[in-house]
This record gives structure tokens, C-alpha cells and sequence, in this order.
């Protein structure tokens, strides 16, 4: 007995995935580049307090963080099966 293929094998759905991935990756790249030239060309301003006597590069960081923990999350819910075979 062989089992049904999988949602995920079907060409259209993987090719679906990979550009959800394309373009939030591409947002995470802009927030991160953000961070890469305040560091470059305005190192004072990461120095600066920002929120609850935090410095900005702090907060930043932080920031990064959460920003790819909530893209992984849109990422899962766009790349679920809208159809559900039994």
C-alpha cells in the first residue's frame, strides 16, 4: 500500500512557500540593513537612550529578534494547507 502524497509535494505549493519566504526574508533584510548602517554611518545614534534607559543598538537588537520570531510565525500560518485531504 502506498500512501498519498503530500500537500507539499505539489510543484505550485513549494513554489507558493519559497516566495513567502523570498519576500519576508527580503523585509527581515531592510529592518537588519537598518541596523547595519546606523552601526556604519551613525554609531552615536546607537549610543543614545532610546526606551527605559535603554541604549537604541540594545533596543534594536531586541527588535531583530522579535521581528524574526513574528515573521517565522506569518511565514507558518501563510504556508498552511488551505485544503486538507483525508
Amino acid at each position: 500500500m502506498t500512501t498519498p502524497p503530500h500537500h507539499e509535494d505539489h510543484p505550485h505549493i513549494v513554489s507558493r512557500n519559497a516566495r513567502y519566504g523570498l519576500i519576508l526574508f527580503a523585509v527581515y533584510v531592510v529592518l537588519y540593513g537598518g541596523f547595519i548602517y546606523l552601526a556604519v554611518f551613525a554609531t552615536h545614534q546607537l549610543s543614545r537612550p532610546w526606551f527605559g534607559g535603554v541604549n537604541l543598538a540594545v533596543g534594536y537588537g531586541f527588535g531583530l529578534i522579535f521581528a524574526a520570531l513574528i515573521l517565522a510565525l506569518i511565514y507558518m500560518f501563510l504556508c498552511r494547507s488551505r485544503h486538507h485531504h483525508s
